[in-house]
């Protein structure tokens, strides 16, 4: 399936949820401390990069596609730095501010070429942060074809079901990128993409392919959804729909890091409905997207011309 840059570039997606700073710090690794049994890091490259949602706004983007991001973050040294990083990508965001709220930052050291340690600078809310804007979202919702909803399970996203509703009622497809146990909030989406781990949590442990498919349409069925699209890693992908299950085997290469690979395969399936095709033409592109995303380090993209070369 080929798409010309043109049709990507006149479809536009809008992104919802937590949004978060991913930061690098790499260097060498040539002692142990002498304080601790832990290596020492000589600190020579340091490297931020947009994660979360806006990863995913960010995997639009870099496809050719428009997008708006909508998020909240603090009033902080990250939320400058992201809002610098967006504006430098070209990912139109609105941003509300709150005081009370600690932008999230990942700081990831890295030695020889693998990451030794995650720090992670975040604090759960104490209230809804994205209801405030629900007014923003009704005044972006009419200009975009599809809204995907990033949920990284931070607080951002705890009242979500009047947004998809909203959604709905305007006859836009809403995509979700689940986390969480409770997956009651997503009720009427048109797709939520799980992981097997994300899946496990919701429906328990399956034996084989038929218990996996009867425990994946049931929750199907519960939350009145369009479609499933089940993550596999390195069994592919497997996409439930009302009437029949489509499998996709995985693009087989080097897998040098999965960060972020979710984030890829959601926004190439948001940005290839928004073209009008069908569930199961996006996920074979979707997987492609995938494939190529985890063969590079860290928080990645994948372009246009990568995709449909």
């Amino acid at each position: 399936m080929y798409l010309s840059k043109e049709e990507l570039a006149s479809r536009r997606v809008l992104v919802v949820g937590d949004v978060m700073l991913d930061r690098y710090w790499m260097g060498a690794v040539e002692r142990i401390s002498p304080e601790a049994p832990v290596p020492v890091v000589r600190v020579k490259q340091e490297q931020d990069r947009l994660g979360g949602a806006a990863n995913v706004a960010l995997n639009i983007r870099v496809l050719g596609a428009q997008v708006t991001l909508l998020s909240m973050v603090g009033i902080d040294d990250g939320a400058r730095r992201l809002r610098q990083l967006l504006a430098e990508q070209g990912v139109a965001a609105v941003l509300g501010e709150d005081p009370t709220l600690q932008t999230i930052v990942k700081l990831r050291v890295i030695g020889r070429n693998q990451q030794l340690l995650r720090i992670d600078f975040e604090q759960e809310p104490d209230h809804e942060v994205l209801g405030l804007m629900l007014t923003d979202f009704e005044r972006e919702l009419p200009r975009h074809d599809v809204v995907l909803f990033s949920d990284y399970g931070k607080g951002g996203l705890a009242h979500i079901p009047r947004m998809i509703e909203l959604a709905r009622a305007a006859g836009k497809p809403v995509l979700v990128d689940p986390k969480g146990s409770d997956y009651a909030r997503y009720q009427g989406a048109s797709l939520i993409t799980p992981n097997r781990a994300e899946l496990m949590q919701v429906v328990g442990s399956w034996q084989d392919e038929a218990e996996l498919e009867r425990k994946a349409q049931g929750l199907r069925e519960r939350l009145g959804l369009q479609a499933l699209l089940l993550t596999r890693s390195e069994e592919g992908m497997s996409l439930f729909e009302p009437d029949r299950v489509s499998h996709v085997k995985a693009q087989v290469r080097e897998v040098a890091d999965v960060t972020g690979a979710g984030d890829t395969v959601i926004a190439t399936m948001a940005l290839m409905l928004a073209c009008g095709l069908a569930l199961e033409q996006a996920m074979e592109i979707a997987n492609r997207a995938g494939g190529l995303v985890v063969a590079k380090f860290g928080t990645a993209t994948v372009s246009y011309e990568e995709l449909f070369a």
